[in-house]
């Protein structure tokens, strides 16, 4: 059972009302989850990684190991004044922040996050479910084009142009990539697509390697890994919000609590990103001796790791060559790949 019918089953009460009940008090446990480790990861982990790959100190005079700078990060944050600039389209700046971060937050809903005490921590497993988590992200874009023009700045206005324009360039490119996955596994439904994996693909000395898409296609998890960290945002397809050459982008004239829902949006897109990854190209959840919930936050810190440190290591591109690398490199590469599995998949 998914973690809605789970807690459904313990209500007094049967039929839709339980099903809303159960729905809305997994949905709140997931997202109590996802904001502690936005937290975490966030404010104090983004310093200490970015300050290992730079070989300086970070925080730490906040409490032990710095860790308190994320409540004094929060009280700077929200305590701040909301700036409204003069001429802003008022309806929609508001609600930008809220699109970029309510659209990452729905595609956890079909994530297979693994069993934890015995309970099944998927909110929902619907049989189109990895097309319903691509749709979802790709609502952040609808976000970023309303915080872009309805700012009245220029800066801001580049920012949101150029993150319609990578969000064209490598959009297509992960959903391809992703199709891919579909045609080993025959599903769209995440479980399917976990279920799959879980066969021994070779067994080496007495060890089993299991047969994780990323093993079966190592091809398409890279695709998939490069055009992700352009969905996301991070180096070197952080053109978006290139501090160098537009300011903060299309989240330059957000203050206080809206750039904390911006920060938020960002960070929770990376976690979404990863869970895709592990659920697609990872095996999801499994893993042994640790529960399987413990095994997709490891996976999930994995990508969030590579992120950071692309984020420290890579340069970041220009515009007309990001562009350039979408539309002429990964595109190109994706449809090959689509080809390719078809192929493999007839012949086996």
């Amino acid at each position: 059972m998914t973690f809605t019918e789970t807690i459904s089953s313990l209500l007094p009460i049967s039929g839709p009302i339980a099903d809303f009940i159960g729905g809305a008090v997994a949905s709140l446990l997931i997202i109590s989850f996802l904001m502690s480790l936005v937290a975490v990861s966030g404010i104090w982990g983004k310093r200490k990684i970015t300050a290992a790959f730079t070989d300086r100190i970070a925080v730490n005079r906040h409490g032990p190991f710095g860790l308190l700078i994320i409540v004094a990060d929060a009280v700077r944050l929200l305590s701040k004044e909301l700036i409204v600039p003069d001429g802003v389209d008022r309806p929609a700046w508001d609600l930008g922040p809220l699109v970029m971060t309510s659209s990452a937050l729905l595609g956890f809903a079909v994530i297979p996050m693994g069993d934890l005490f015995g309970l099944n921590l998927q909110i929902a497993d619907p049989q189109a479910g990895l097309a319903y988590v691509f749709a979802t992200a790709s609502i952040a874009s609808v976000g970023l084009v309303m915080a872009g023009y309805s700012s009245n700045n220029k800066y801001s206005m580049l920012g949101g142009l150029r993150a319609v324009a990578q969000n064209l360039a490598y959009e297509i490119p992960l959903v391809v990539t992703g199709v891919s996955v579909v045609l080993f596994a025959g599903s769209l439904q995440l479980s399917e697509i976990v279920a799959a994996q879980g066969e021994t693909l070779v067994s080496l000395g007495g060890v089993a390697i299991p047969s994780w898409y990323a093993f079966v296609n190592p091809f398409a998890f890279i695709l998939f890994m490069i055009a992700n960290l352009a969905e996301v945002g991070r180096n070197p397809f952080d053109v978006p919000e290139a501090p160098t050459e537009i300011v903060a982008g299309w989240q330059t004239e957000y203050s206080s609590v809206y750039f904390v829902l911006c920060y938020l949006s960002e960070f929770i897109h990376i976690f979404l990103g990863g869970a895709i990854i592990a659920t697609i190209f990872l095996g999801g959840p499994a893993g042994p001796f640790l529960p399987g919930f413990v095994w997709m936050v490891i996976k999930i810190l994995g990508v969030y790791l590579f992120t950071q440190w692309c984020r420290s290591a890579i340069p970041r591109v220009r515009i007309d060559q990001l562009i350039e690398i979408g539309w002429k490199g990964l595109l190109e590469l994706s449809f090959a790949n689509l080809v390719l599995t078809a192929v493999i998949v007839g012949l086996l």
